[in-house]
């Protein structure tokens, strides 16, 4: 049975900088809603496209205002764009490390992984202290599968900041890749008591479920389902553990659901089957196996059933 996929975390760089001196009042408007930090890209956006076609600033403030566009360019996932406006904050003032941070998250975000670490590693030369920069190097560490580099640089992402709950995530990501569940499980608690979200739980669910902590990973999927109960994964991960645990009713429902949300997922059909056929409905069970192979025409679980069923394929 198919288990959830988990995701890792990677963060943007908006730094705060000084206002510019001798400017107009909406100058400094415009520079303002440019670099806050509490505002959106919705506002950051044009106030700092004003800011740089103005160049109403120099030096290291320009360079900014190309550095948090590119970096909400990234958000909005125009990323060729954003490369374009990191490659000139970096030519404008080299020694920015946000600017690198942000440009190795387009290229990880590319796939390219290998230049995403060149640039995490030039931030890091010029901002040892930078936990992002770590963090996001680890992210990149966790894609090429390199488990142990993501575990060092996470680690140095949590000591640098102890309370950055995207990190904790991450580098329980990298514990349970490498199959240690109790570390995975403890630092995905950590960043629920930190920054409780969807993939936390799910994440911690998968670890709990691997270690066979059943009634644990039911109860994350179902605060998976309350957090989004329009979202297939929380119905059909807590379905497999009722699955497991023998409860076929319950499965059936929960995979009815995950089926509403989702109805092209294979193996929710492939397991639904499996449920109807463990409470004699041999017709329903025919019919959703014969679905799981119209999506996967290679899927051995459902023509082994169907074979079992006495079915045709």
């Amino acid at each position: 049975m198919r288990i959830a996929a988990a995701l890792t975390g990677l963060a943007g760089c908006t730094l705060l900088l000084m206002a510019p001196g001798g400017a107009s009042a909406q100058e400094d408007k415009n520079w303002e809603t440019c670099i806050s930090t509490t505002g959106s890209a919705a506002t950051r956006l044009p106030a700092c496209t004003t800011v740089i076609d103005a160049k109403s600033v120099t030096g290291r403030k320009l360079a900014g205002a190309y550095c948090i566009r590119g970096n909400d360019l990234t958000e909005k996932g125009e990323l060729d764009a954003a490369l374009i406006d990191l490659n000139e904050a970096i030519s404008i003032d080299a020694t920015y490390a946000c600017s690198y941070v942000n440009r190795g998250r387009v290229y990880g975000f590319k796939g390219d992984y290998d230049r995403a670490i060149q640039d995490y590693d030039e931030a890091i030369k010029r901002d040892a202290k930078m936990a992002l920069a770590y963090n996001n190097r680890g992210d990149a560490w966790i894609h090429k599968k390199d488990l142990d580099r993501a575990i060092a640089d996470l680690t140095d992402a949590i000591r640098l900041n102890p309370n950055y709950a995207k990190a904790y995530g991450n580098r329980g990501y990298a514990y349970y890749g490498k199959r240690d569940h109790a570390l995975a499980i403890e630092d995905y608690s950590a960043e629920i008591r930190m920054a409780p979200n969807l993939m936390a739980y799910l994440n911690r669910g998968n670890a709990y479920r691997d270690s066979e902590q059943l009634d644990r990973a039911a109860a994350d999927y179902t605060m998976v389902i309350k957090l989004a109960p329009t979202d297939a994964r929380g119905w059909r991960n807590r379905a497999v553990v009722r699955l497991f645990k023998g409860d076929n009713k319950g499965a059936l429902a929960d995979y009815d659901k995950a089926l509403s949300y989702d109805p092209n997922d294979v193996f929710s059909w492939n397991n639904r089957g499996q449920a109807k056929m463990r409470l004699g409905d041999k017709k329903g069970a025919i019919a959703d196996f014969k679905k799981a192979l119209d999506l996967r025409p290679d899927l051995p679980s459902a023509r082994e059933a169907l074979a079992k069923l006495g079915a045709a394929l």
